[in-house]
């Protein structure tokens, strides 16, 4: 969870927005945020990105800019235009951790009594598909920011890891949960107890990221899935995505339970009939999220 810019290797080239993803301000809320930049993205303007833009200080996952992705979070997730999310950083760091300057001198009384991150996790709350697409490095924060994204789409050069431990601390966004939820106890047991990162390559074995691309197209690539998740019904998206995340909460009879309630409650939707009816008709579904 922790900003870690002493322990990485120094990062010459400043951190700069995307080509393809300028400030919209267009977006209601766009011309407000200082630590983040937001646009609508894809054909039809259905994928909401978000760019973690806060180079000097290497994307650290200060307070004020969590409340500004908390705030672009909402804003999407209220969007009737948008069907999914891209969440991304700059081209040499993704995000390498909380503020440590902020929290330095916290004490047990401040992070109990003020419920310290506990703000953090509203990203696993949004509806909405997430994608992270992860460039440079993920340290701490920035690596459990990323785990509480549906998708991890990862730049060949990507890093990811838990160096809490290397400055006295342990992870305390979910670091240790659904980091062990994804690659394994061993794995997982030794990132957190050594500080030591994984490429991405390594992450995609061990099933923390799904795909791997070049640096200069990983977010494009997001945005395309994320374009194609959004042609879909919301509504039953929002479903599929609920009845996925269970697996991870429920037992396995629990779990398929839900899964068939779920699967049920389609049938009282006006998406699913037409899109039975465009399968037999051969044609292409016209979904309303209803």
């Amino acid at each position: 969870m922790a900003a870690l810019r002493a322990l990485l290797p120094r990062v010459r080239a400043p951190l700069r927005p995307w080509l393809f993803c300028p400030v919209q301000r267009s977006f209601a809320s766009s011309a407000a945020f200082e630590y983040i930049i937001t646009a609508k993205k894809g054909r039809n303007s259905n994928v909401g990105l978000i760019q973690l833009n806060r180079p000097k200080a290497l994307n650290a996952l200060c307070n004020g800019l969590i409340v500004e992705l908390n705030q672009a979070l909402q804003a999407f997730e209220e969007d009737p235009a948008v069907g999914a999310i891209v969440l991304t950083g700059g081209e040499k760091v993704f995000a390498a951790g909380a503020d440590i300057k902020e929290m330095q001198s916290f004490t047990f009384q401040n992070c109990y009594s003020g419920g310290f991150l506990s703000h953090w996790d509203q990203l696993t709350r949004v509806k909405k598909p997430v994608i992270a697409a992860v460039n440079g490095y993920a340290l701490g924060g920035g690596c459990e920011l990323a785990m509480m994204c549906d998708i991890i789409y990862a730049g060949e050069k990507a890093q990811f890891g838990q160096p809490e431990i290397l400055i006295g601390t342990i992870p305390g966004a979910g670091g240790t949960q659904r980091l062990t939820r994804a690659v394994g106890k061993s794995l997982a047991m030794e990132m957190v107890l050594t500080g030591d990162r994984i490429s991405a390559q390594d992450a995609k074995q061990a099933g923390l990221v799904s795909k791997i691309f070049p640096v200069e197209t990983v977010v494009e690539e997001a945005i395309q899935c994320a374009e194609k998740i959004a042609s879909n019904s919301k509504i039953v998206t929002a479903m599929a995505k609920e009845s996925v995340n269970a697996a991870f909460e429920m037992t396995l009879a629990e779990g398929v339970k839900l899964e068939k309630k779920l699967f049920y409650s389609t049938f009282a939707t006006e998406d699913r009939k037409e899109g039975m009816a465009a399968f037999v008709e051969k044609r292409k579904a016209n979904f309303k999220d209803q």
